[in-house]
Parts: C-alpha cells; sequence; structure tokens
C-alpha cells in the first residue's frame, strides 16, 4: 500500500537541499512588493508563445510513499528552434557578482519544475534558466543549463530519496497519532456541569467548519473542554490540526498541562510551544547571523538532523525540550521551532503568529489552513491586541538621529532621515493647543518619504560590517529598530480605511505619528481567513453582542454561553457604594483601608486589584501603616517570571494566618491565574475598570457613535468590566470553593455595570 503525500515544490527542495548561515533579515515592507514588480517585469519581455506561472503536478513513488508535488514555475518559455526553456526568477538585495554560479536551492527548485514539464510532455531534454535580479539597481545576470531527462529524472528520484526519512518518520507518526486519538478517553472520571455541552459545541463547530464564540464561566476546564473535542475531531478526520493561541504566558502553561494530562492516558500528538525570540534565544547580547552567534552559522546544514531526532523522539516540545535538542545539534532554538511548528498537529502560541500581519507564519500553506482549527483562550483579549496589531506608530527623535548619524558615513541614508524629520516638524505645527492633531486619512507625503527611507536602511544593513557599528546616541533608537518600525508603517498604509484614524501627539518634546486601528473586526477576520474553524472562548464574552462585533463574527458563526456551574451561595458577594474616581481618590484611601480591614478579618488568603499602581500604593501604604500585622505583598511592575511565581506561591491553602496581595486590575494577576480552595479566600475589585481618559480611547468613542453604537460603552465601559468580571473570576475555581467578594465602587448600583455583571453577583449586600 502506497501512502500519498502532498508536498510543494519549494517545501521538497527547501528541506533537501537548504544549507549555509541563518542570516537577519532585513527586506523592507516593500521588498516582497519589489520582487513581485521585478517577476511582472520580467514577465512583460516574454512573447506570446511564453507563459507564466505555470501550474504543476505530478507523482513520485518511492518505496511505499507516492510524493504528489505541486508548484508554479515562473516561466515556460519557447525558443525560435522550438526547446522549451523553465526560468526561475529571484530578486535579492545583494551584489549578483557574490551569488557565484546560483546558489543549489534555487537551481533545484527550477530543476524539479523542469523534470515535471519534461515528464508531462514526453521531451527527452530541458533548458533551464535561472535569473537572478538586483532588486532597487534592477542589475540583471541569468544562468542556464541545458538538462537531459535521465539527468532530471535522477535529480527528482535523488531528491525524493533524501526526503524520504523525514517523510517516512512523520508517516509513522501520523499511524501512530490516529490510533491513539481513537482510543483516547476524557481523561477525568465525570464532565463538570455545562463541560459536555460546551465540549459538543466546540466539536459541532469544527466538524461543520463554521466559528464559535463561546462564554464559559471560570472553573468549568475551558482548556479541556477546547482541546479535546478538536483532538477528537482530528481523529475522525474533520481536521489535522490546530493551534491554542493565547494572550499571556500563563494560560499558555495551562494548555500544556491539559496536553500533558492526555499524553499521560495515551494520546500521542506532535506538539510544540513557541516562545517569543527574545527569551528563547541563547545568546546575552541577542545579535542574530552567522557572524555574531554560533547558533546561527552553518544552522540549515544541521537542522534537517535536529528536526528528525526531536520529532522522532518527542511529542511534547516545550520551551526546554526546545533548548536541549538545539543545544545538542547547535542550532538557534526560535528558528528550529519555527521549523519544527510547521509539521506539528499542534501549536501552542501567542496570538501574533496568526493575527499579526507582521509576524505570522507566512509559510503555512493555504492547504494546510483549511484543516487547521484556531482554539483562541481569553478571547476577550483579542480586541485590543487586534488594533494594537494592526496599528503603526512613529516619532521624530530616531530620524534626527539617524540623520546625525550617517551625515558621514552614508549621505544617501542621512538624507532620507533628514526628510522623514521634516515631516515631523511640519506635522507638529498642525497639532493644537494641547498638543494634538487628528485626521480621517494619512498625508499623503509619507509613504514616499517612507519608502525611500527603507531602501537606504535596508542597503546599510546588509553590509555585515555595519551590523557593530556604534551605538547611537543616548534616547535615539538603533538604525534596526527604526527600519522596523518604518516597515510596520509601510505595510499600514495597504490595510488603511474608514476602519483607522491618524492623530499626532507631542510628547516630552517628541512628535509621535499613528495609524490607529478603530475597529480590528474586519482585519481580525481576514487574517482568519482559510482556517477551518475558530473557537474563541472566554469567561468574559459579555455583552457577546460586543465581542462578535469586535472580532468579526459572520452571521452563520455559533454563540454560546454556559451557565455558571457553582452555587450562588458559594459567593459571598458585597458592595462599598463609595467613589473611586480620580477626583475622589484621595478621599476614598481611609473607607479602602478599612474596608480591607473588614475582609480580611477571618485568616486567609486575599487579593485586592486597583484601577492604577499610584492607587494601589497610596492603599497599600495606609494599610500598612493602620494594620502592620497583617502580612501583604505587592505586585510590582515589570515582574521577572520568577517575580510572578514567587507572588502566587506565597497564597498557600491551609493558612493560619492572613496574607493581602494588592494587584493591579486588567494586570499580570487578574485573569489566567488558577488559586483553588483555600489559597484564595476573597477578592475586592476597585473600581469598575474604566480605561484612562485619553485621545485613543476618545477617537474610538466618537468612531463608534457615528456608527450608531454607544461609543462610550464600546470605548470605555465594556472594556472596563472585562476586567472586573476576570479579577472576580480568580475566585471560585471548584464545586467545593467559598469565598467574598468586595465590589468597591457606587457605580455598580446603576446601569450598564450592574447588568453586566454575573447573575450570582447581583444579590450583593451593601457595606455602610
Amino acid at each position: 500500500m502506497q501512502h500519498r503525500i502532498s508536498i510543494s515544490v519549494r517545501t521538497l527542495v527547501e528541506y533537501v537541499f537548504r544549507s549555509g548561515s541563518l542570516e537577519p533579515g532585513f527586506r523592507s515592507a516593500s521588498s516582497m512588493v519589489e520582487g513581485t514588480r521585478i517577476h511582472q517585469k520580467i514577465h512583460q519581455r516574454y512573447k506570446e508563445s511564453d507563459q507564466k506561472e505555470v501550474y504543476l503536478k505530478t507523482e513520485i513513488p518511492y518505496k511505499e510513499l507516492l510524493l504528489v508535488v505541486d508548484g508554479r514555475c515562473d516561466g515556460l518559455l519557447l525558443t525560435e528552434d522550438g526547446t522549451l526553456v523553465v526560468e526561475e526568477i529571484k530578486s535579492t538585495a545583494g551584489p549578483l557578482d557574490l551569488l557565484g554560479e546560483g546558489r543549489e536551492v534555487h537551481w533545484a527548485q527550477a530543476l524539479m519544475y523542469a523534470y515535471m514539464i519534461a515528464l508531462e510532455q514526453g521531451l527527452t531534454s530541458m533548458e533551464v534558466r535561472l535569473t537572478y535580479v538586483q532588486r532597487g539597481g534592477e542589475e540583471e545576470r541569468s544562468l542556464q543549463r541545458s538538462v537531459s531527462m535521465e539527468e532530471l529524472a535522477d535529480f527528482a528520484a535523488d531528491t525524493v530519496a533524501r526526503y524520504a526519512p523525514y517523510a517516512e518518520m512523520l508517516l509513522r507518526h501520523d499511524i501512530t497519532k490516529e490510533q491513539s486519538i481513537r482510543e483516547l478517553g476524557f481523561p477525568f472520571p465525570t464532565y463538570r456541569k455545562g463541560q459536555r455541552h460546551f465540549a459538543g459545541a466546540v466539536y459541532k463547530a469544527v466538524s461543520e467548519g463554521v466559528n464559535l464564540f463561546a462564554q464559559a464561566p471560570t472553573g468549568i476546564g475551558k482548556t479541556m473542554s477546547t482541546l479535546f473535542p478538536a483532538i477528537k475531531a482530528i481523529g475522525e478526520g474533520r481536521a489535522k490540526g490546530f493551534f491554542y493561541l493565547t494572550a499571556k504566558t500563563i494560560t499558555r502553561m495551562a494548555a500544556e498541562e491539559a496536553l500533558a494530562l492526555l499524553s499521560a492516558k495515551g494520546l500521542v500528538l506532535h506538539v510544540i510551544t513557541l516562545t517569543a525570540k527574545d527569551k528563547a534565544c541563547f545568546r546575552e547580547e541577542g545579535l542574530c547571523g552567522s557572524d555574531h552567534c554560533p547558533f546561527a552559522e552553518g544552522y540549515y546544514d544541521r537542522i534537517n538532523e535536529a528536526l528528525l531526532d526531536m520529532l522522532g523522539q518527542e511529542t511534547l516540545m516545550t520551551r526546554e525540550v526546545i533548548a536541549g535538542y538545539a543545544k545538542k545539534h547547535e542550532v538557534c532554538p526560535f528558528e528550529f521551532s519555527l521549523d519544527a511548528a510547521y509539521v506539528c498537529d499542534a501549536v501552542i502560541c501567542d496570538y501574533n503568529y496568526i493575527y499579526d500581519p507582521r509576524i505570522s507564519l507566512k509559510r503555512l500553506a493555504e492547504e494546510r489552513k483549511k484543516d487547521t482549527v484556531l482554539l483562541v483562550d481569553e478571547a476577550h483579549n483579542l480586541v485590543d491586541r487586534g488594533r494594537e496589531m494592526f496599528s503603526a506608530a512613529l516619532q521624530k527623535a530616531p530620524f534626527l538621529g539617524m540623520q546625525r548619524q550617517y551625515k558621514v558615513s552614508n549621505s544617501r541614508l542621512s538624507a532620507a532621515a533628514k526628510a522623514v524629520n521634516s515631516f515631523f516638524i511640519a506635522l507638529r505645527k498642525l497639532c493644537n493647543e494641547e498638543g494634538q492633531g487628528w485626521w480621517n486619512d494619512f498625508p499623503e507625503e509619507l509613504p514616499g518619504l517612507l519608502e525611500n527611507f527603507a531602501a537606504e536602511a535596508e542597503l546599510e544593513l546588509i553590509h555585515p560590517s555595519m551590523m557593530l557599528a556604534a551605538d547611537p546616541e543616548e534616547g535615539e533608537s538603533s538604525l534596526l529598530d527604526t527600519f522596523y518600525a518604518v516597515q510596520g508603517m509601510l505595510r499600514t498604509f495597504k490595510t488603511y480605511d474608514e476602519r483607522y484614524v491618524t492623530y499626532a501627539e507631542i510628547r516630552r518634546g517628541d512628535v509621535y505619528l499613528k495609524l490607529f486601528n478603530l475597529d480590528p473586526s474586519y482585519l481580525l477576520r481576514q487574517m482568519a481567513k482559510g482556517f477551518r474553524s475558530q473557537i474563541l472562548f472566554s469567561a468574559t464574552l459579555a455583552p457577546m453582542s460586543y465581542y462578535r462585533d469586535m472580532i468579526g463574527a459572520a452571521e452563520e458563526d455559533y454563540s454560546l454561553i454556559v451557565a455558571s456551574p457553582f452555587q450562588k451561595e458559594q459567593w459571598e458577594v458585597s458592595l462599598l457604594p463609595l467613589s473611586t474616581r480620580y477626583h475622589d481618590r484621595e478621599a476614598s484611601l481611609l473607607p479602602l483601608s478599612e474596608a480591607l480591614h473588614r475582609m480580611t478579618g477571618k485568616p486567609g488568603n486575599y487579593l485586592a486589584f486597583f484601577p492604577s499602581y499610584l492607587y494601589l500604593q497610596n492603599v497599600y501604604d495606609l494599610f500598612n501603616e493602620r494594620y502592620p500585622d497583617i502580612a501583604t505583598l505587592v505586585q510590582g511592575s515589570g515582574m521577572s517570571e520568577e517575580a510572578r511565581e514567587d507572588f502566587l506561591a506565597a497564597f498557600r491553602p491551609d493558612a493560619n494566618q492572613t496574607l493581602l496581595g494588592f494587584a493591579v486590575l486588567g494586570g499580570i494577576f487578574s485573569e489566567g491565574v488558577d488559586l483553588p480552595g483555600d489559597r484564595l479566600n476573597g477578592v475586592m475589585v476597585v473600581g469598575v475598570g474604566l480605561p484612562q481618559l485619553g485621545l485613543e480611547r476618545n477617537l474610538l468613542r466618537a468612531y463608534f457613535n457615528r456608527q450608531g453604537k454607544n461609543g462610550f460603552d464600546y470605548a470605555y465601559v465594556y472594556p472596563g468590566m472585562c476586567k472586573v468580571l476576570q479579577a472576580g473570576g480568580r475566585l471560585i475555581r471548584t464545586e467545593n470553593d467559598h469565598g467574598t467578594i468586595v465590589l468597591a465602587d457606587d457605580r455598580f448600583m446603576q446601569q450598564p455595570y450592574h447588568w453586566l455583571l454575573p447573575e450570582e453577583w447581583r444579590d450583593y449586600l451593601i457595606w455602610q
């Protein structure tokens, strides 16, 4: 029996023929467009008898494998004597004379296309041409070979034979995986109340290829409720894999733990966790490229062996596992994890790998997308994260720095930076007395200025000698940081529409410009397009209509609200009717301090959440002064992972003494934290969580008012109450938990705040 494996020409030849070192990528946002333009320019020279972008597909047998190989060759040309020529076009930023006789992987791609054409048309030989074009300079260099069908057939057979061990390893894994899924049972003796209903809805959505928006209460087991049915759907052939997308490290760990439990129950699934590059890197200085890092030097010479080793031995590939194999094979751990992710069944990663156009896994083939499910944890975060991903900002100071730094060494780059700096000087004059200005479109001259700067910066950056240039003056960005910021804005120009606004602000003497995405729904929908299904779940998708609107739900997408499995009696909810509005905060310090003392009257563990660090610190200082015998902890700004773990570890069960933690509402401890039983006995939430008044939020309010919605609710109330519900959700995690919630703000008695509270919180006792 032959096993069919579908693979693109490019994927096949890159696996077999890639070699050399990892080099930092400095391609500007316009470089991809430039590459397309170069292809089009060459295609315009083709005669009527020539063909461009020719789709090819063939089957190549090897032992028990049947590789179904497909791809598009750039050109198929017919010479005057009737000879067919396959042309592969490559654009490059570097000098053409450094390419020698062409890169082996590029020749391999062209030769594979030649084999497919010769086989299809019964030819005895083919001409194969590799055309390199230098971006910007437009200099061309063509290399050409005449190859017999016998040579092409030998090449194709050898290529497949060299790929086969990797394919066979993945095939063996697939057979084992499918059997393990068929035999896998739910890992707990029983489902929690509402959990089976939730899991069934996930399976139905995946099976039908639609999206599901699910609000499921804290403590129901949301992670397992989504993972288990998604895995079962894979076993039924309704999907081939999934991404588990998170906004925070702590929820990533929950997914890892759930999959480890399923693995212990017999599941065999290739699961990988992607870690941010700066955290994964082995080198303290973080410099990329073969000149600076031994893990980048010769990376492509060692990567295949590393992949075969890790994927052949491991199923749960956490950060630590990846680091171990990366050190063993001397490969960059970050790039290694990305290369492995493309063939894993499940990927645990941040939202940005799918939704952020600057970072997304661009090599993920459309063919694989349609069989891949997105499980989006804590999906309420996707609204603001989406805005952040689709917006772009620049400020004046770095361009002034580049203008000065390169005045002597690179006058063209200095002039390009000066032109952008001059734009910012003119922009400053357009701001009002408050140092602000906003417009419905971006300045028409800006794209041209930035494209010129990016082109000059790219030429500077591709020279290795420039990578260790002297540091810029204090307060200025490096050229690379500025280049990436410009790249982001150039990309954002292409998505800018009526859902954007452009604003400028003068901050501490510098001029700041932002293309601000007001409504991320359209672009979130576009970035998820092509995937089989999205399961968007959270304990706080209230009101559901708001989140469906902001995340871009289609009419046919399902919604589910799972009732709480817990009893009202498990909560003791009190309301402290005082004002925590900004101008009343000084007067609230003493009542809040006394209320915290009242809440902590019984020994146990407690958390109090505040809308800002300053407010937190002021209450903390007064509380410690008045009640020095009560042990306290404070969330610090910029806490390390170790410090976060120490903070949570202090909340020990069955404590005989009292511990009160002070944390920030909407911060690292207000969501995704699991403190069951006596690890947490009470929570106070201070304020209704409204974001700080400011230009961005006011622009949002005005935009949604124009859309016929309640702009204040969309910009302030709903995001704020989401933080309140998340913080309160830390308390009751199991059927046996009991605890106290104190809502400290008189606005909780008013609409819309009151109806946004969970039903079990609305019957509160008012503290006097």
